[in-house]
């Protein structure tokens, strides 16, 4: 009894001293543990690395999978299901049946069930819906309900997708069709209340409008299609103001009320008509509305404003927009004493970059060169590499980075999800079930995630492939997240400088001669390289290239399939870009604007200041949007050539225990 005691321990404290097996680990390591370790768990987990890894070859991942379904751990769970997706594979689906069935047999509430209840669902629709109650937000449920029979519940697979999935694939189709029934088992008010909600999300206004077969909106509903006609023609912005007015006017005392005034606030110069129709218990509540006011008075009662609500993203771009203004004219007293008016803890890490550049630039220009120094050193000490880090470094002569440093992809990192299953997943490299998992267990309908669980969403979407939506996400969280620990504030830098099609954007860097960073920076700002993307305007593709000038550039006319074409989008909008920088003597600033605006406006903008002082004449092109743009794609260029940054924090997730990797040499920032 002595004996086997002691041998337990002694396997206890060898699991705990070796490795964590991750996607880094070696292919002989991993070998190794697989058929060697003494630890039943490190064996099954190398199993599943290697299976993972082996996902286009189903005899061996059914192999390296056989057996591994022992015990109670949630592990098994998932080999289990993994087995029975590679058995379905081969066409063995006796074996395949089986397996489910086990899965659901030993573990009826795991989200690997939810996964059995969908292979089932198939032949029997009951279970279906039991799946649609049981785990409503898993991928498993939305796929069910994507393709439920609306003959076994009017419209239930609709309002599912409405209330859990309303981005799924399909999704709009039956939430569409739904809308359009108004036969006696059409959705009830309430219902198309929810169905409306989900259209407006999807950017589609109108459609949602007529979805509530002429009732009125209602609250969070009334919000989302006031918001989304906002983007629209002029007429429909006007119809989503008197929307959001009517919310205001109705439920001032709302949380959508106070969101309605927010946007209804939000332009430079709002409309002071649209001001005044908020109801006066809502207006001197909303900071955005104070805000409002102030643009309207050219500055006047600023200081209140920021004094009064300095958590507030109002006043945060408040504060911005008038000392911008102030920088312009040239005002730099004025523009320090605005940039000093927050607490220096009040703003957001990018936010608070902006906030220390061009206090340092007001300085300089007053002739304190110190303490414009101050600044910037504190900028290059606390900020990771992008835009206003880079101008820090340029204004001090510490700029010594390549436009083609640190090609190399990030390192993995550990998840750090509240949940340790989740993170096994991820450090297991099984993505799709770590994405399903947290899914299952965080995914709740009308719920807000708290900003460490919106990192790890947006980092389980960026490695499902879904970067549109996960760089997005994370951009926004950087916005408006003021406390990061070191390590979140790491993951949430790293992770926004994915670098998928690494072959294609190699080989169109090296054809035409251009930095692979600055490319990749592009792509990341025209489309988060989503291959599908089509804008407005008509461009097309990764690198949302026009069709005139990618014919230009091809030679000959092109379809839509070849501008859509990954590799060759890359290729033309590489070509393009050298025939920028050759126009612009390499001037990236001047080449970053011309993609977006054209060579023609460029033209018009460039002056001495554009080599001089080109921060202030960025500040100065007449389109926001190139303004924002060309900020962005510096911020993205100088993110993927230092990708690392200054941050090295300690490895460690909930979890997940990793050891401090040894500090790597980088490339100068």
């Amino acid at each position: 009894m002595t004996s086997l005691l002691m041998i337990g321990m002694a396997r206890h404290l060898l699991a705990q001293r070796q490795r964590p097996l991750t996607p880094e680990t070696p292919a002989i390591e991993l070998w190794r543990s697989y058929r060697w370790s003494i630890h039943p768990d490190r064996r099954r987990e190398a199993a599943l690395l290697m299976a993972g890894q082996a996902a286009d070859d189903p005899h061996r991942r059914q192999r390296l999978l056989e057996g591994q379904g022992w015990g109670d751990d949630p592990l098994a769970a998932v080999s289990l299901e993994l087995a029975a997706q590679s058995s379905q594979r081969l066409g063995r689906h006796a074996q395949a049946d089986q397996t489910w069935d086990a899965v659901l047999q030993r573990f009826p509430r795991s989200p690997s069930a939810a996964e059995a209840l969908r292979q089932q669902a198939a032949d029997d629709p009951a279970i279906g819906l039991k799946l649609l109650a049981q785990d409503p937000a898993h991928p498993a449920a939305l796929a069910v309900a994507a393709d439920l029979d609306p003959a076994i519940g009017p419209h239930q697979g609709a309002l599912h997708l409405a209330r859990w999935g309303p981005s799924w694939p399909n999704a709009s189709t039956r939430i569409r069709a739904a809308c359009a029934d108004n036969t006696p088992t059409s959705p009830s008010p309430p219902e198309r209340q929810q169905l409306a909600k989900a259209l407006a999300h999807l950017g589609a206004g109108e459609t949602a409008l007529r979805c509530l077969n002429g009732d009125t909106a209602r609250g969070e509903t009334a919000l989302a299609i006031g918001r989304s006609l906002l983007y629209g023609t002029k007429r429909q912005q006007r119809q989503g103001e008197r929307l959001l007015i009517g919310l205001a006017q109705a439920e001032p005392s709302s949380d959508a009320a106070m969101e309605a005034a927010r946007l209804l606030s939000d332009p430079l110069l709002p409309d002071p008509a649209l001001l005044n129709a908020l109801p006066p218990v809502l207006s001197e509540r909303s900071a955005a509305v104070a805000a409002g006011r102030v643009r309207l008075a050219d500055g006047k009662d600023a200081e209140t404003v920021l004094n009064r609500w300095p958590d507030d993203p109002a006043s945060w771009q408040l504060q911005w927009d008038l000392a911008r203004e102030a920088l312009l004219e040239q005002r730099w007293s004025l523009a320090q004493d605005l940039l000093e008016q927050l607490p220096a803890p009040a703003l957001p890490g990018p936010l608070e970059g902006r906030r220390r550049f061009w206090l340092g630039f007001s300085h300089q220009r007053q002739g304190n060169q110190l303490l414009a120094e101050r600044n910037w050193s504190w900028l290059i000490q606390h900020q990771p590499p992008g835009y206003y880090r880079w101008r820090a470094q340029v204004r001090l002569q510490r700029d010594d980075a390549t436009g083609n440093a640190g090609t190399d992809p990030s390192d993995w990192q550990p998840l750090d999800d509240s949940d340790n299953l989740v993170n096994r997943l991820w450090r297991l490299g099984l993505i799709p079930e770590a994405w399903s998992t947290w899914r299952s267990r965080h995914r709740k309908a009308n719920q807000d995630l708290s900003p460490q669980q919106r990192l790890v969403e947006g980092r389980l979407r960026i490695a499902q492939g879904d970067r549109w939506t996960g760089l997005d996400q994370l951009w926004r969280l950087s916005l408006r997240w003021r406390t990061p620990t070191c390590r979140e504030r790491a993951q949430l830098h790293q992770s926004q400088f994915p670098r998928p099609f690494t072959a294609t954007f190699e080989q169109a860097a090296a054809q035409e001669q251009v930095s692979q960073n600055l490319l990749l920076a592009i792509a990341k700002q025209e489309s988060r390289f989503a291959a599908g993307v089509a804008s407005i305007a008509g461009a097309q593709g990764l690198m949302q290239l026009m069709p005139a000038t990618a014919e230009e550039l091809a030679g000959h006319p092109l379809s839509l399939d070849q501008l859509r074409d990954i590799e060759l989008n890359t290729q033309l909008a590489a070509r393009y870009l050298h025939q920028l920088l050759e126009l612009w003597q390499q001037n990236p600033v001047l080449a970053i604007a011309s993609y977006n605006a054209g060579p023609g406006n460029a033209s018009r903008w460039a002056s001495e200041e554009s080599t001089q002082d080109p921060e202030l004449w960025i500040e100065r092109i007449p389109f926001p949007e190139t303004r924002y743009y060309v900020k962005k794609v510096l911020a993205n260029w100088n993110g993927y050539r230092t990708p690392h940054g200054s941050a090295h924090c300690e490895q460690k997730g909930a979890g997940q225990t990793v050891p401090d990797p040894q500090p790597k040499q980088q490339p100068a920032p």
